[in-house]
């Protein structure tokens, strides 16, 4: 059921949106070479147990796409992998492409947002230009979020401009609703026709956000922890998402980062 928040609930959801942005600023700050993916869960648990009423949305989470409750307190997807990641013992490298994806409750209201970038100086343009084409398509799905138009508008204005910079684009997993819970309806296909589906109105909260790969649009899922989604071909990927308001004069960033 697609829930509208009031003016007041909408106030009332930003500090977990400034939470879940301000430590996804400060996680790319601190992202080194030879940083460990565990240190950065360690990093989001202590951040979660220093702020009065917050709650991991991660921990013991068991939906129907993962194997098991996570255990986790943030998503780490490294290169080949896009979303979903587990945090586990490794130490990144010059060069590697790194997704953070993070959901946290402040007094049951959630944030969820995600970014990627390139740890160390030996950056591969092509990763680079795939980090910006999540980040441009999140850009345009925001910019339609307005009241009046239609879901589909905001699926549209993703995958336009995924094919215009050559990628192409898998809707098994994107957007979705946010309020009370993580995931909830409805969902927010990162393709769509324009024109099509729900019509926006004042008070929808949901999470936008554009993820692809660099030559498929193929992925599965790692045996080995029953939850990272890798691509198929082992080409890299790039996520970048934000928990947006619709409002009467236009979209709000809740997990503004600045």
């Amino acid at each position: 059921m697609i829930e509208l928040k009031t003016p007041s609930e909408i106030e009332a959801m930003k500090p977990a949106g400034r939470f879940v942005g301000s430590i996804l600023k400060d996680l790319k700050a601190m992202t080194k070479v030879g940083t460990n993916l565990l240190d950065i869960d360690d990093y989001v648990r202590q951040r979660i147990e220093s702020c009065k009423g917050a709650e991991s949305c991660y921990v013991d989470y068991a939906p129907d796409f993962g194997t098991g409750p996570f255990a986790h307190y943030i998503c780490t997807s490294v290169n080949d992998a896009v979303l979903h990641g587990v945090p586990y013992d490794y130490k990144l490298k010059d060069g590697d492409l790194v997704s953070l994806d993070l959901a946290i409750s402040v007094d049951g209201w959630v944030g969820d947002s995600a970014i990627s970038f390139v740890v160390g100086q030996d950056a591969d343009p092509e990763d680079l230009r795939l980090i910006k084409c999540t980040e441009d398509a999140l850009v345009a799905g925001i910019a339609q979020a307005q009241p009046g138009n239609r879901l589909g508008d905001i699926s549209a204005a993703i995958g336009d401009v995924a094919r215009s910079q050559g990628y192409t684009v898998n809707v098994e997993f994107g957007g979705h609703g946010v309020g009370h819970v993580m995931h909830g309806d409805p969902l927010v296909p990162n393709d769509g026709k324009a024109g099509r589906g729900y019509r926006l109105r004042p008070g929808l909260v949901i999470a936008i956000e554009p993820w692809f790969l660099a030559t498929t649009d193929e992925i599965f899922q790692d045996p080995r922890d029953g939850w990272t989604l890798r691509s198929e071909d082992g080409s890299r990927g790039a996520h970048s998402e934000h928990t947006i308001a619709i409002t009467e004069n236009g979209p709000q960033i809740l997990t503004v980062r600045d």
